[in-house]
């Protein structure tokens, strides 16, 4: 039975997470940097709408959108404007009467990629694993990082599409990564074992060592930021085995903006630890870290902002 043609569909959100990881009962997609826009057509009239439901006016999609065979469709996507300019769709919420959003992402995919779309309208398609043998990446997000994308959105298969932030579509940013210096750490919180998080800094030049400096300048040790995720039990009950052994009264960061006031121990700059994130922020601090590895092979004297 048909329905009323709706005035607003609240647009599902992707929920950020910091986890890697395949299976079966994901399906991955390109995450691309641009702009959301909702398309509304019902008969003749085509409107376009950002995720706030702002009217937007981009006369070559609303054309495009107006040519398609269909009497009522709404659709969700994200725009780029660098060339070629497109409108990116990656899911139909409405069909002829029929609201699709409690199809499977399946069938909804499979609805999508049956519409006649022509530039600047592209369907949004799964990634599919290339090969090990192929000698290409094997995991949607390094082939992401090699292609230069912002990222991957992975969306749970058999998922209906919810007007809210959901857990069904989770998206993974490409990473920065280097190396930071340990200057201390805060104490675990609730059933977390040996620390809560690392506080973590860079040298603003390569510090003297100990037969002296090839530089006049002044080494800082930079506050960057704290490390809370990407270990296991094991690894923080011997981190914090190692730090307790490097433990000093005051924080060797010589500049720092934001250092938590409780709970928070000092070590030595010592231990040097490989973060991912991704990127910084405004006031020069990582934006969703998280770590990677301890890396015994670096000299923390040789640890600056990349």
């Amino acid at each position: 039975m048909s329905k009323t043609f709706p005035e607003w569909i609240v647009p599902m959100a992707a929920t950020l997470t910091q986890e890697r990881f395949t299976g079966p009962e994901w399906s991955f997609e390109r995450k691309f940097d641009g702009i959301r826009l909702l398309a509304y057509k019902n008969g003749k009239q085509v409107d376009l709408f950002s995720r706030n439901r702002l009217p937007q006016n981009i006369p070559v999609i609303s054309q495009a959108i107006a040519k398609l065979p269909h009497r009522e469709l709404i659709l969700d996507g994200e725009i780029t404007w660098h060339a070629p300019f497109s409108y990116h769709i990656f899911d139909l919420m409405w069909l002829d009467g029929h609201e699709t959003m409690s199809l499977p992402l399946e069938e909804r995919r499979a609805l999508l990629q049956a519409l006649p779309l022509t530039p600047p309208l592209r369907p949004v398609t799964e990634l599919s694993e290339p090969p090990a043998s192929a000698g290409g990446s094997t995991s949607p997000w390094d082939h992401a990082r090699d292609q230069g994308w912002e990222g991957v959105i992975a969306k749970r298969r058999g998922s209906v599409y919810e007007q809210r932030r959901s857990r069904n579509w989770l998206k993974m940013k490409c990473e920065l990564a280097q190396e930071f210096v340990v200057g201390g750490f805060t104490d675990p919180q609730g059933k977390r074992v040996g620390l809560g998080a690392l506080l973590v800094g860079y040298w603003s030049v390569p510090p003297a060592s100990a037969g002296g400096s090839s530089t006049s300048k002044v080494a800082d040790f930079i506050y960057a930021g704290k490390i809370g995720t990407g270990f296991n039990n094991d690894l923080l009950t011997d981190l914090r085995n190692q730090l307790d052994r490097i433990e000093i009264e005051k924080p060797p960061f010589t500049k720092a903006v934001g250092l938590p006031r409780v709970r928070a121990h000092w070590v030595r700059p010592q231990i040097v630890v490989q973060v991912g994130f991704i990127q910084w922020t405004k006031y020069n601090k990582l934006r969703h870290p998280r770590l990677l590895a301890v890396r015994h092979d670096k000299d923390p004297r040789d640890v600056v902002r990349e």
